[in-house]
């Protein structure tokens, strides 16, 4: 049953070197390409998924090898993808508060409260919804992803309310990119809170990163399959 794999380790190997060390254009950040380890993890998967079909050894040898290559190119596509629209949202978000953070395939947006909505409030601020529009331009060139919208508030103050107003106010973010033309099958609105923070709420800095609402763009991975 080895020796399928010692064959893929090639296929493997050489889609690791697709994901080099690069840097980060805005951010001086040196990191490693999503795409190239994408593709090695997918090579990974459909070498075991290959192998572990049909019978005899040349059989599995060959399904390999081809489970290999399928889930090489998948991998890589979804990493591409996603590579691309990070940074498109990366030029866009620049100068507007709004982080961009990559955590393996996803893309996660944070938005301060502090530039998105007036205190204890869940209108959009003018700046926000510029912002907004801009995110929103991005997402209807890249319709292969879900769009999860998250609203996070500090504990100060009574924990109903603030609930009610995470919501209101991940409500207001969804709204807003639905009306700039990102499909709404595409959207989710989650309130969490005072639940989840991200630094304590012991200070007024903690207080302030907790009070935020978060996008998260994760890609669809069946579009990629049928593809």
């Amino acid at each position: 049953m080895l020796k399928p794999f010692r064959l893929v380790a090639p296929v493997v190997a050489a889609t690791l070197l697709v994901g080099c060390t690069t840097t980060d254009p805005y951010t001086g950040e040196t990191r490693r390409s999503k795409t190239g380890t994408g593709a090695a993890i997918g090579a990974a998967v459909g070498a075991a998924a290959g192998a572990l079909s049909g019978d005899g050894s040349s059989s599995r040898r060959d399904r390999a090898l081809i489970g290999a290559a399928v889930g090489a190119a998948a991998g890589g596509g979804i990493g591409a993808y996603m590579d691309r629209q990070e940074r498109q949202l990366r030029e866009s978000m620049q100068g507007t508060g709004i982080g961009v953070d990559r955590r393996g395939d996803d893309i996660v947006l944070n938005m301060p409260s502090s530039v998105t909505f007036d205190f204890d409030s869940s209108a959009l601020t003018p700046s926000a919804r510029s912002a907004l529009g801009d995110v929103a331009s991005v997402l209807t060139q890249y319709t292969d992803t879900r769009v999860n919208i998250a609203g996070h508030t500090d504990s100060t103050g009574d924990a109903g309310y603030n609930q009610r107003l995470s919501e209101q106010r991940a409500q207001s973010v969804g709204n807003y990119l639905g009306q700039a033309g990102v499909a709404r099958n595409r959207l989710a609105m989650t309130g969490y809170g005072e639940n989840q923070p991200v630094a304590s709420n012991d200070t007024e800095q903690g207080r302030a990163q907790n009070r935020r609402v978060e996008i998260t763009l994760s890609p669809i991975e069946s579009q990629f399959q049928q593809q």
